[in-house]
């Protein structure tokens, strides 16, 4: 590690936590029940928006109704961006006459879009026409984060709730997060982006002379506007193949610290949300510091392991020429204009939060720094996660946090000053159970099956971890890959839909349970026997949790695939 790695690494995190605490209490303004200088000053286009869709908005729902709204309203969106797919060689703002997407892949693309996951298994540039880039992916990129910050406020309300019966209105909620956070931070992230030189037209491709008197195309299209979002929505879908690698999404390394921000910002500044909205700002504080204590040493290590380079090509390498290729670190697969540090720190955010973009070939990364990314998405994308996923994932881990320590004390649990009960557990285990059950099984069915091994490019443990880290990615609602897996086949595409599908909905679903279940309960005063979970023991605690299921569960799966790798290139191979 370069005094430069550490310096990159520590600017990131001044100006993230400068920023999380003003955005924090500007969304709790947004999501408060009642009416507020924020929530005025769009009142009159949430009326006009709610008379044309004939929603009422003094409606308060259950957790059964905001559950089947969540659910129904996300379905559709699966059949619209399918069939838009499907159609867009009839459809208008299609200049280079692309043809229909194979219905496997449209399936795939459209689960992934509305799961807030964004896996990609085609070439953006080369497969969607700019009206399904715009009115289908990008579209959704807004809706699907604005799901997850809806399922999280829903959940926030059933902790600050007393003998309540409802826990919101999901249409009042997502509309809210559409209208006052995400649609406006993304304009302002799209200007930024535009100003570094990322494309924003709807222009034909560009035939140009190359410096060797070749030709060359240039992709045109809406990228600066879809990349604004994926990065704040925690989506993650790239407009161009080759992603925020690209130099048309990210060409230079200030709109690379942006993006880097921007898939940060919305899930740490919620953690400042939860303690508003709940009355304890010191709650927030404490979630956001576990966060912090898990992302902070495993991006530190990422880092640390690209800048000392493959070990097969340094003391034990077969020749001199090897131990040069890696004397500055390992620069395979990664752009010379963000180099080690700013790659390695982008793989390490964009798993961590559920993102997905990425400025590297992940494929390419050392096999210590390939476990990074794969462990971070495995321990459930809840260090920041996905907007609104990662947090409520994260009390999911809490309220498990708080069971073991009332078995250790033998008095019933409490969190928030809600009794954690029978009914809270069940809700919150199958949250954190789920996506674990997703990697292990899916994994082991891609590799016994011929048709999921046959897209494997490299042999032995490298390959095994290609297949672990696509499962990994779509079962935890990620979308990032390896990059040497040909993905996009029937069985793939079918596979990685189900487990993105399954990751997304159920854990919902169960959350808004709990939630229902927290509501209607009482407050229990705290007494001398309460777990504080504000303090710097709580955050052990639950950091312990996290990183002990994660270990007990894919150790054995990472043994088998980066770790091995690791070994064995130190014998030279």
């Amino acid at each position: 590690m370069t005094t430069n790695d550490f310096l990159q690494i520590g600017l990131f995190l001044v100006v993230l936590l400068a920023l999380v605490k003003p955005m924090g209490h500007y969304m709790a303004l947004v999501f408060a029940d009642e009416p507020n200088r924020v929530t005025r000053f769009g009142a009159g286009a949430e009326r006009l928006l709610y008379r044309l869709a004939g929603v009422r908005s003094d409606e308060d729902m259950g957790w059964k109704r905001y559950a089947m709204a969540m659910l129904v309203f996300n379905v559709a969106g699966v059949a619209f961006v399918y069939l838009l797919q499907r159609t867009q060689q009839w459809l208008p703002l299609n200049p280079q006459h692309f043809a229909a997407v194979a219905p496997d892949s449209a399936m795939n693309t459209a689960v992934s879009f509305v799961t807030n996951t964004n896996w990609q298994g085609y070439a953006g540039e080369s497969t969607m026409s700019y009206l399904t880039q715009a009115l289908g992916l990008a579209v959704q990129n807004f809706l699907s984060a604005a799901t997850g910050i809806a399922v999280l406020i829903a959940v926030v309300r059933g902790f600050a709730r007393r003998g309540a019966a409802a826990v919101g209105n999901f249409w009042v909620d997502m509309t809210r997060a559409t209208l006052y956070v995400l649609l406006p931070f993304s304009i302002v992230i799209a200007l930024l982006l535009v100003s570094q030189g990322v494309v924003q037209n709807v222009a034909p491709y560009l035939d140009v002379a190359t410096l060797e008197h070749g030709r060359q195309t240039l992709p045109m299209g809406p990228a600066a506007s879809q990349v604004a979002i994926k990065m704040l929505g925690t989506n993650g879908g790239g407009f161009f193949n080759a992603n925020s690698a690209h130099p048309f999404e990210n060409p230079t390394p200030f709109s690379n610290f942006v993006e880097m921000i921007a898939i940060f910002l919305i899930p740490g500044a919620l953690c400042c949300t939860f303690g508003r909205m709940v009355g304890d700002r010191r709650q927030g504080w404490a979630i956001l510091a576990t966060m912090l204590v898990i992302f902070v040493p495993l991006a530190v290590g990422l880092v640390a392991a690209e800048q000392a380079g493959n070990p097969a090509l340094h003391g034990l390498a077969v020749d001199a020429h090897a131990t040069a290729l890696q004397s500055g670190g390992n620069m395979e697969g990664k752009e010379t204009r963000f180099g080690i540090a700013s790659s390695g720190l982008f793989a390490a955010i964009t798993t961590a939060a559920s993102c997905g973009a990425v400025n590297a070939m992940h494929d390419s990364l050392t096999p210590l720094g390939g476990l990074v990314p794969m462990w971070l998405m495995q321990l459930g994308e809840v260090v920041f996660g996905g907007v609104g996923s990662g947090l409520y994932g994260m009390l999911a881990f809490a309220v498990v946090a708080v069971f073991i320590a009332g078995l250790m004390v033998g008095r019933t649990p409490e969190y928030l000053g809600k009794k954690i009960e029978a009914h809270e557990m069940k809700m919150a285990s199958l949250a954190v159970l789920v996506p674990c059950a997703l990697v292990v099984v899916c994994t082991a069915v891609a590799v016994m099956v011929p048709a999921g091994v046959a897209g494997v490019a490299n042999p032995g443990a490298h390959g095994f971890s290609e297949i672990l880290y696509a499962v990994s990615s779509a079962s935890n609602n990620n979308g990032s890959a390896f990059g040497g897996l040909s993905a996009n086949t029937p069985f793939w595409n079918v596979l990685l839909a189900i487990c993105m599908f399954l990751a997304r909905f159920p854990l919902a679903i169960a959350m808004l349970a709990m939630a229902g279940s927290l509501a209607a309960k009482g407050h229990v005063p705290p007494s001398a026997g309460t777990l504080p979970t504000h303090t710097p023991l709580f955050v052990t605690l639950l950091t312990c949790v996290v990183i002990v299921v994660g270990a007990l569960t894919f150790l054995p799966a990472l043994a088998l695939g980066p770790i091995v790798e690791h070994l064995t290139s130190l014998t030279g191979h």
